[in-house]
């Protein structure tokens, strides 16, 4: 044994040593470890109680509040007498926040199935509705039910802690005191989508927001939508509110929007139009200042089916259909989105391209000798065959003779690449473009020249450049002119009312829920013509005895008629949906009234109507007598002697 350290070997010393420097080190780092964690602790608590303290207790605060959006009212849809056409009523929503509904799946689905046989539906039809609308609109409430029962409202309240995540909410849903009338104007709405959230005219518009989506829903959305109001209400710790109201915003309701349609002229249209259980259309209008008094499109629908929070896809395959013959689309507005040739309701036009370039004057005589020749062997004749001899513009409008107009169309035609007088004097009188009115969709159509076939052949899409022949064809509006009721009616109105081309609208006035007007809707003409008063004089007088003289293409429609009026016939011949098929007659009637200085344009088209004097005319009659009457004319409805064949040789 050593007696002390110092009788110890060195190695034995060194070793002693070198233990207690590794114990003094690991008890250094264990300490240095302990005073890092502890330092962490430390300032992180003096972080969240001392720096942080303002926000988690904001936070703590707002955990036991809910904000809870409170939908303003759409404004109402009236016509321009003040009758109510689009209205609100309140309706009980049964609602289903998913982000509310238990977390863990069984319990999820406990919940719904419970919730189903409580309402009658099945599980696997919730799941459907959750599925479909949480695809549209990710982020709002999805809405299982509207107009529930007051028993079930009270059930659930009772019951609230086994349906987290369930309520009963009112809503504003839009009804339609007059069913499907003017349906393509009026639109519907709908909940706000993802793709729609990022436009800008939708700035402000929150995930649940109901938007207009068709008709003047759509294109014054922004003044018949109103600005949410919002209350925050005080909840449990569940999360269900307490009953204590925070604070509240009141919802400021959207503006109503009156329109110049008229009742009696919108009616009378749509009943016209649709009693031959054909695809047709048709537009009033003030030849003046563009108010559009009647405009409406057969087939039509139920806008009150967008009320719902689904639709099935037998409603969506009935609404929107295939835009077959088959199965006509009812959404489709073919007042403003049919692309029609127009037949002899093109001649006016083509006479005022012939006056005004100096091609054709009132007393011009072209010798109709029942075949117009345009080389290759090919004739072209009359509606009818047969030969009107020699012929001036008046009594050629008269009968519609077809040579007539052929010969101006030839003179008319350009030789080199550039569009001649035709189709400069048809895109300026409204044809080929839109015409701005105020509602969405609107198509352009066609007014075909030499640049836009030279250019499709130079691309090889058709087999042939321009010729003469097409220009021949477009005087007659046959060929490959596409036009609208509305577009003819606007070039018209221009002839009847002196050169104006007004910019149709169905927007009146806006007003304030009180009747207050804040804003009067009159948008100027788009431009004004110059047409020479005595080829205008000419025109009106030609389709005046069109109407109204004996042997007048529609003298059988119109002859008796009271009021003196200047129309005329169209039948264009067209192939239907589905082409390649038969080729089918388009019926058409485009009129101005009073002659000689008209008010009113009325124009109208009947798909597979046969000739303009068969289907259109007796529907712009019916038309023109609302109009009529409801301005204190007292017109009584006059006999229509249609003829199931035309032996005279005019194109109708």
């Amino acid at each position: 044994m050593f007696r002390d350290e110092r009788e110890r070997p060195p190695v034995f010393r060194d070793e002693r040593e070198r233990t207690r420097t590794q114990l003094n080190l690991r008890i250094a780092v264990l300490g240095g470890i302990a005073l890092v964690m502890f330092s962490i602790v430390f300032f992180r608590l003096w972080y969240l109680q001392v720096l942080s303290s303002a926000k988690y207790t904001k936070e703590a605060q707002n955990n036991q509040v809910r904000q809870i959006t409170v939908q303003a009212p759409r404004g109402e849809i009236l016509d321009r007498s003040g009758q109510a056409l689009v209205k609100n009523r309140t309706a009980l929503s049964l609602q289903v926040r998913t982000i509310e509904l238990p977390s863990r799946p069984h319990k999820r689905r406990s919940e719904l199935v419970r919730l189903g046989k409580l309402v009658g539906m099945p599980y696997s039809r919730i799941r459907h509705d959750i599925h479909v609308q949480h695809k549209q609109v990710p982020a709002s409430p999805v809405t299982l039910r509207r107009d529930v029962p007051y028993d079930l409202v009270y059930y659930l309240r009772e019951n609230q802690d086994r349906f987290p995540g369930v309520s009963v909410n009112r809503v504003y849903v839009r009804t339609y005191p007059h069913g499907t009338l003017a349906a393509h104007v009026l639109g519907y709405v709908r909940e706000i989508d993802a793709p729609e959230l990022k436009e800008p005219r939708f700035a402000g518009v929150k995930p649940g927001d109901q938007v207009g989506q068709a008709g003047v829903e759509d294109s014054y959305d922004s003044v018949l939508r109103g600005i949410n109001g919002m209350e925050r209400v005080q909840v449990d710790a569940a999360g269900q509110p307490t009953g204590h109201i925070l604070t509240r915003r009141a919802p400021k309701g959207g503006d109503n929007l009156k329109l110049s349609l008229s009742m009696p002229v919108q009616e009378a249209g749509e009943s016209a139009v649709s009693s031959f259980g054909l695809p047709g259309a048709f537009v009033a209008m003030n030849v003046h200042n563009g108010q559009i008094l009647g405009l409406g499109s057969n087939p039509t629908y139920d806008p009150s089916v967008f009320a719902k929070p689904v639709l099935t896809k037998a409603q969506t395959a009935a609404i929107f259909g295939s835009g077959t013959s088959s199965n006509p689309a009812p959404i489709y507005d073919r007042a403003i989105q049919g692309l029609y040739p127009t037949g002899s309701t093109m001649k006016p036009i083509t006479s005022v391209a012939g006056l005004e370039s100096g091609k054709l004057t009132a007393s011009t005589v072209i010798n109709d000798t029942g075949c117009f020749d345009i080389g290759g062997g090919h004739c072209l004749r009359n509606a009818g065959g047969g030969a009107n001899g020699a012929l001036t513009l008046v009594p050629a409008l008269q009968v519609s003779d077809d040579y007539f107009f052929y010969q101006v169309g030839a003179w008319l035609n350009t030789s080199d690449s550039k569009n001649g007088p035709l189709q400069k004097w048809a895109k300026t009188l409204g044809l080929g473009h839109t015409t701005g009115i105020d509602l969405p969709g609107e198509t352009s159509g066609l007014v075909p020249g030499p640049p836009w076939r030279n250019g499709l052949y130079k691309e090889h899409k058709t087999d042939r450049p321009w010729s003469y022949g097409d220009n021949v064809q477009l005087a007659t509006g046959q060929g490959d002119l596409e036009a609208d009721p509305l577009q003819m009616a606007t070039a018209y109105a221009a002839i009847g009312n002196g050169g104006d081309v007004v910019r149709p609208h169905v927007g009146l006035d806006v007003t304030k829920p009180n009747g207050q007007v804040v804003q009067e809707i009159d948008p100027a003409p788009q431009r004004h013509v110059n047409i020479d008063p005595t080829y205008r004089a000419d025109i009106l007088q030609g389709i005046h005895e069109a109407a109204q003289a004996a042997g007048g293409t529609s003298y059988q429609v119109f002859g008796g008629y009271p009021v003196p009026v200047a129309g005329k016939t169209g039948t264009a011949v067209r192939y239907p949906y589905g082409y390649p098929g038969p080729e089918v007659d388009q019926s058409w009637y485009v009129v101005l009234a009073p002659y000689p200085n008209p008010k009113v344009v009325v124009a109208v088209t009947i798909e597979r109507g046969g000739f303009g004097v068969q289907a259109a005319a007796p529907a712009a009659q019916k038309i023109l007598t609302a109009y009529f009457n409801s301005h204190g004319r007292n017109i009584k409805q006059t006999g229509v002697s249609v003829p199931s064949s035309v032996s005279t040789v005019g194109a109708y």
